[in-house]
């Protein structure tokens, strides 16, 4: 094994510790990170821009995706309430976590940032379900955490199709979609006008560094 390997696994085993133990809404600090590049002193590059879609928010109401993707920066990811992935979402979830808590300690930036969440999972993440999972990250008014569902598998596909998010699709003796399978951890860092500037894979989700990426977006 690799050190880089290496450090990437106890990153990973600390989040997983995390999960099973610790309250994601009060986040403990990863145990293995790399040097962040100061904020400002580097561009981020313009990778692709979002599509609309029609999507529903955790109380059911019809919502474009457009809402969230525009107007802060945004940090969108896709999950499953019943993923128990250790490398997964609950990892995922565990960063995000940890980034939250670094957002909200600067004043000058919270209300600039907003996390979005949008389920691969329709059939079974229901509004109601969608709205009971946010709840274990706990709400703060003073920071945007929002948790999407799309009405079905065939209105999710095309939001799927435009951010190349990697899936695996369940298709029926029609070759219609049915369910998504599985799919590969990303996060889209998303500037103010909708643009896609970063996609964090699994190797690259280290809390201080995404926050320097939102901070040198926060400062364009």
């Amino acid at each position: 094994m690799n050190a880089w390997v290496g450090a990437v696994l106890v990153t990973a085993g600390a989040a997983s510790a995390a999960w099973g133990g610790v309250d994601p809404g009060k986040p403990t600090a990863p145990r293995t990170e790399f040097a962040a590049p100061a904020a400002g002193t580097y561009q981020l590059q313009r990778i692709q821009s979002t599509a609309d879609a029609e999507l529903l928010d955790a109380s059911g109401r019809s919502r474009h995706l457009s809402e969230f993707t525009r107007g802060k920066v945004t940090l969108l990811t896709f999950f499953y309430t019943s993923c128990q992935d250790p490398l997964g979402c609950p990892f995922g979830y565990v960063i995000l976590s940890q980034l939250r808590a670094r957002v909200l300690a600067d004043t000058t930036l919270r209300a600039h940032v907003r996390f979005v969440n949008v389920s691969l999972d329709p059939l079974h993440d229901t509004p109601e379900t969608i709205r009971r999972y946010a709840a274990q990250f706990g709400t703060d008014p003073r920071f945007e955490w929002r948790f999407l569902t799309a009405s079905s598998v065939a209105r999710l596909l095309p939001v799927l199709d435009d951010f190349g998010q990697d899936v695996g699709v369940e298709v029926d003796s029609q070759g219609r979609a049915t369910r998504i399978l599985h799919h590969m951890l990303k996060v889209f860092l998303i500037d103010g006008q909708g643009t896609v500037r970063e996609i964090y894979s699994l190797a690259f989700l280290q809390p201080e560094v995404m926050l320097n990426d939102i901070r040198t977006l926060a400062l364009e």
